[in-house]
C-alpha cells in the first residue's frame, strides 16, 4: 500500500497514525490535508482532521547512484526516530503506575485530617446549594442574563430565560427544545457556562455575587439521582463487604455523596485523586 488516509484530533496525530500504518518515516512521504480540524464551541460542532499520506515516488534520474545509497541510512534513522515516540509513551505509562501505588498512599495519610475542608473550598463557583426562589425577585435586565443570552445565541441554541436575583445571588433558569444541549454530559456544559458567567459578573464587582444557572430543573434532578446512587451503593458495600469506587465527579457532586452517607452508621466516605479525576470511595466502617 502506497498511501493511507487517517483521521485525528489534529493534523500531526493523523499523520502519525498514517506513518504507523505505512511503516514509513516522515521524510519518505508526502502529506495532503483533506480536512482541517475544528474545536467548535464548548465541544459542540468539533471536527477531526483528515490527511492523506502517500509514499514519495522515486526520482526519475538514476545518475547519482551513490547518493541514493547514502540516503537509505538517513531513512532508517528517521524510522528509528519514530519508534521512541511509542516507546516513550510506554515508559511514561509505566512511570505513572509507580507514583499511584506509592505516592497516593502517602498523600492519603497526609490529607486525611483535612479532607472535608478541601471538599468545601475546591471550586466555589460550582457551589450550587438549593436556591430558595421565594427569597428572590424577578428581574428583566442583568449582566449575567445578557451574557447568557449572547453566548447561547452564538452556540445556535433556541432557549427561554427566567432570571431572579437577591442581595448577593443571581439565579438564571432556561428551558426550550435545546435544553439537553446546554446541559451537556452530566451537566458539564452547564457547569462551564455557569463558571464563565460567574467570572463576567464578578470581574468588576466589589463583593462576590453567587451565580447559579439551571436548565429544566436539572440541578435538583441530578442531586436526587446522586442521593439514590449513594444509598444504593452503600447498601451494596454493606452486603458484599467490599469498597466501591465511583466515577470522577466535580466537588459539588462529591459533596452530595458525602452528605448523603454522613449519618450512615455502617459506611465511611473519602475522596482520592486529583482534579478533574478526583472521585469518592465508599467503604465499610471498621
Amino acid at each position: 500500500m502506497d498511501y493511507s488516509e487517517k483521521w485525528g484530533v489534529d493534523v500531526e496525530e493523523a499523520v502519525k497514525l498514517a506513518l504507523v500504518d505505512l511503516k514509513l518515516s516522515r521524510d519518505e512521504v508526502e502529506v495532503t490535508v483533506l480536512e482541517e480540524p475544528s474545536k467548535g464551541f464548548f465541544g459542540i460542532g468539533s471536527k477531526l482532521a483528515k490527511v492523506r499520506v502517500e509514499k514519495k515516488k522515486p526520482a526519475v534520474e538514476e545518475k547519482p547512484a551513490e547518493p541514493e545509497k547514502k540516503e537509505k541510512p538517513e531513512y532508517k534513522k528517521s524510522e528509528k526516530a519514530e519508534n521512541p515516540v511509542s516507546g516513550g509513551l510506554e515508559k511514561e505509562a509505566r512511570t505513572e503506575d509507580k507514583p499511584r501505588n506509592k505516592g497516593n498512599r502517602n498523600q492519603k495519610k497526609k490529607h486525611n485530617g483535612n479532607r472535608e475542608k478541601k471538599e468545601k473550598f475546591t471550586a466555589p463557583d460550582l457551589d450550587i446549594d438549593p436556591v430558595n426562589k421565594e427569597d428572590l425577585h424577578d428581574i428583566e435586565n442583568h449582566e449575567a442574563l445578557a451574557f447568557l443570552k449572547e453566548i447561547t445565541e452564538k452556540m445556535g441554541l433556541n432557549l427561554n430565560f427566567h432570571a431572579k436575583a437577591g442581595e448577593d445571588i443571581v439565579y438564571l433558569e432556561m428551558d426550550g427544545k435545546d435544553s439537553g444541549t446546554i446541559i451537556g454530559k452530566r451537566g458539564q456544559t452547564l457547569d462551564a457556562i455557569q463558571y464563565l458567567t460567574s467570572l463576567v459578573v464578578n470581574k468588576n464587582s466589589e463583593k462576590y455575587i453567587k451565580v447559579v444557572i439551571d436548565a429544566e430543573n436539572y440541578r435538583a434532578k441530578r442531586q436526587k439521582t446522586l442521593e439514590q446512587l449513594a444509598n444504593r451503593l452503600a447498601a451494596k458495600v454493606v452486603k458484599t463487604k467490599k469498597y466501591v469506587r465511583l466515577e470522577p465527579m466535580n466537588p459539588y457532586e462529591r459533596k452530595i455523596i458525602h452528605a448523603t452517607l454522613q449519618k450512615n452508621p455502617n459506611i465511611i466516605t473519602r475522596s482520592e485523586g486529583e482534579e478533574p479525576y478526583r472521585r469518592v470511595i465508599i467503604e465499610l466502617k471498621k
